[in-house]
């Protein structure tokens, strides 16, 4: 593609902030190689600061924000604003596949099972145990298993009510006790499927993020059928939520059930050297560099007010 001025937005205020500058400062060395200007932008809760950074206008945002105001559909609202091409989802997309209820809601439509599950109050809590144990609490709008708490005994409870950081609406399901398996999707195809094992209690942030904690087994070892059943289904909720570009969508496999249950889709997967995403691509044959590229070709507005 033609050189182009790129600016890389990383960073932001969510808990995935330093997450968000690793996989910043990975796409800009790979911007650099292909050839483009790289202006990096460290995202602030300062709307002008941005605005401002975005001047004169860059011909592409590579959104690599992850997060509240990030990956919610806050910061593409904005660059629609301006006119300004950016990569992954847009506005729609990325706020539905961010808020878990509603993404949940639409997968649930459209037969794409998810674990049982309900919404509760934080208040409510501290009445009784919103279902029998084992269950999952889980913020309704974060990443990277942010305040991510597996109940198992009053113990586990105790530890969540003294720890809970993360506002009053909180997502409760049933825990399952399968494999984890992603699948990472590129435009209108899956590429492949991966399965985590990781060497703690679950594939937590430590686990995602330091090296030696969970081991990736790729491609994951399923049968032929479920491989291809997880992959449809990976593609089937892309398609369903408005996404393009590129996704990263969790699963649980239940084997004694044959039962996959959709966990949530991520429009905005990480790039950083733990990350699976680039790890499936590579595995299909397809460098860093020559995602990144890609991903900059599909860049576009939603609502086309891109500048000509």
């Amino acid at each position: 593609m033609t050189k182009k001025r790129v600016a890389v937005l990383m960073g932001g205020w969510s808990a995935e902030r330093d997450v968000s500058l690793d996989s910043g400062r990975l796409v800009g060395v790979a911007l650099e190689e292909l050839g483009h200007h790289v202006v990096p932008i460290d995202v602030t809760r300062d709307l002008s600061q941005l605005t401002a950074a975005l001047m004169p206008k860059p011909d592409i945002v590579f959104n690599a924000l992850h997060g509240v105001g990030g990956e919610d559909g806050a910061v593409q609202g904005v660059l629609e604003v301006m006119g300004i091409p950016y990569t992954h989802s847009g506005v729609d997309a990325s706020a539905i596949a961010m808020n878990k209820v509603l993404s949940r809601r639409v997968f649930e439509q459209e037969g794409i099972g998810v674990p049982p599950w309900k919404v509760v109050l934080r208040e409510d809590l501290n009445i009784a145990h919103p279902m029998s144990m084992p269950y999952v609490i889980k913020p309704v709008n974060e990443g990277s298993s942010k305040g991510v708490y597996i109940i198992r005994s009053e113990e586990d409870f105790k530890t969540f009510q003294k720890e809970w950081a993360f506002g009053d609406v909180i997502l409760i399901e049933k825990y399952i006790n399968g494999r984890e398996i992603q699948v990472g999707v590129m435009g209108d195809r899956a590429i492949g499927a991966i399965e985590i094992r990781p060497r703690e209690a679950f594939y937590d942030y430590t686990a995602k993020y330091t090296p030696g904690r969970a081991e990736h087994l790729m491609p994951a070892p399923l049968s032929p059928t479920a491989y291809q059943e997880v992959m449809d289904l990976g593609l089937k909720a892309h398609k369903v939520l408005g996404c393009r570009s590129v996704s990263r969508s969790d699963f649980m496999y239940d084997e004694v059930q044959d039962q996959f249950y959709l966990l949530e889709l991520n429009t905005q997967p990480g790039m950083s050297p733990l990350s699976l995403l680039p790890e499936i691509a590579a595995h299909g044959g397809i460098t860093f560099n020559q995602l990144i590229s890609w991903m900059l070709d599909q860049a576009q507005c939603d609502y086309k007010t891109c500048a000509a």
